[in-house]
């Protein structure tokens, strides 16, 4: 997605693109850090958690991405 198609509108933080499309905030992060969508910078808004919201990012682009995200079962922990 070229930026002049993304409307102001259409940036949002990772916690609020993980309650619109199920893609947890972590996997987000990995997508943007690896090139897959593009971060963009925050207002720094507090997210009630006590922390900063720095990075918004294109919500177009992750619900893109959304339905190829498959969540990666975890093992079995070992009995000891």
């Amino acid at each position: 997605m070229r930026l002049v198609e993304i409307h102001p509108s259409d940036l949002v933080y990772a916690d609020e693109a993980t309650r619109r499309t199920g893609v947890p905030g972590q996997v987000i992060r990995q997508w943007a850090r690896r090139g897959r969508i593009q971060k963009f910078s925050g207002d720094g808004r507090p997210n009630g958690l006590g922390h900063g919201q720095r990075t918004m990012y294109a919500l177009p682009e992750i619900a893109a991405l959304a339905p190829s995200y498959r969540p990666t079962p975890q093992r079995a922990p070992h009995a000891a």
